[in-house]
């Protein structure tokens, strides 16, 4: 488990989410009366098996020096030490296979018994056809297979998407991935964003189990509010590819740090408290925690709010980075390699990011 950062860099609410940004917050996303969270329980699901990718080629934070960075402010900013890099030639879809194949050889379960396959991403390897359908192929599947968009709370959505399918008995195994290539959307000039991010890829297997109370509560939010916090503006049917757009850089992510952050510490707090409450559980009565790995600052500033047990919560982030939706399965898949998770044990999901979007669960594993 990675160590804290220091006590001088703990969150304060003048913190940022990135490693620079000294621009004035601009307005807040969800002004006004908001509706009270949904909560509910889906019972008899079980996640069956993990698996994930990290591509090979380790950038550290030493190795952006020629860009102008210093190794020891991104880390006292973000907690990031390093993070991994898809080679020129790969996809997004190419390392959601191998996590997908990871997973099924951990179930021992072959691609011709798959019911359906969801991948959560945001930077899919086409506009058409979803990257799914992509894995789909490449793994040799027949059955269906579509993507789901909701950024860095991507995996959330898929999950609970899937878990409701089981639980309807719709569908008896549904692989869901979270794969993002996000150093293809940032731009190596914006220090705010470029240093943040990494490749990767984590699935999970999920079937029926009726003995299983599967997830003792649920939440899934959103705030188009806070669409421009957080985007990539250029590339798509608002803005489509011209030459004067790519020479401003509009395809390239685009955040407010210091909004997003803020956001981000209220939004975690709110919606754990709310799963936690629903469930009739304490804080104390979790076992592990998965926080999406997005920075050290908002994990550390929403566990403090929370008043969680620090050595609950399981950190990767400073070995790779932001993943956006492979976040969440790519800690889930580390965790249970080193036996932090068990059956039976009870443990916090949240995801969250552009959108806004944000999904917190409780599972019984």
């Amino acid at each position: 488990m990675a160590s804290r950062l220091d006590n001088q860099n703990k969150q304060t609410g003048e913190s940022s989410n990135s490693p620079q940004d000294k621009s004035a917050p601009q307005a807040g996303p969800a002004s006004g009366t908001k509706p009270e969270p949904r909560i509910q329980s889906l019972t008899g699901v079980q996640i069956l098996a993990v698996g994930a990718c990290a591509p090979p080629l380790v950038v550290r934070n030493e190795d952006l020096a020629e860009l102008g960075y210093d190794a020891d402010w991104i880390l006292q900013r973000t907690g990031i030490q390093e993070r991994r890099r898809a080679a020129p030639e790969q996809a997004t879809s190419d390392v959601a296979l191998e996590a997908a194949r990871n997973c099924l050889q951990q179930a021992d379960l072959s691609a011709d018994q798959l019911d359906f396959i969801l991948v959560a991403t945001m930077t899919p390897d086409h506009l058409t056809p979803s990257t799914a359908c992509v894995v789909q192929q490449g793994l040799g599947a027949h059955c269906p297979a579509m993507d789901v968009n909701a950024a860095c709370a991507g995996f959330m959505y898929g999950l609970i998407t899937g878990m409701h399918f089981i639980h309807s008995g719709t569908f008896k195994r549904v692989l869901v991935v979270g794969a993002d290539l996000l150093s293809r959307v940032v731009s190596p000039k914006d220090k705010k964003t470029y240093p943040l991010f990494g490749d990767g890829a984590g699935a999970v297997l999920l079937g029926a189990n009726e003995q299983n109370p599967g997830l003792l509560a649920f939440t899934l939010g959103a705030d188009g509010s806070g669409a421009e916090l957080l985007w990539v503006p250029g590339g798509g049917s608002r803005e489509p590819i011209t030459d004067s757009m790519v020479a401003a850089e509009r395809q390239y992510l685009q955040m407010d740090g210091r909004a997003v952050f803020k956001w981000a510490v209220r939004t975690l707090t709110d919606s754990v408290t709310a799963v936690l409450q629903h469930a009739n559980l304490d804080k104390n009565d979790l076992d592990v925690i998965f926080f999406h790995q997005a920075n050290m600052r908002i994990i550390d500033a929403a566990s403090d709010h929370l008043g969680l047990d620090r050595e609950r919560v399981f950190i990767n982030l400073d070995r790779y980075g932001n993943t956006s939706a492979a976040s969440i399965p790519l800690a889930l898949d580390e965790a249970f390699q080193q036996g932090r998770i068990k059956r039976g044990d009870k443990i916090l999901m949240s995801g969250f990011g552009a959108g806004l979007a944000w999904g917190s669960a409780i599972l019984q594993w």
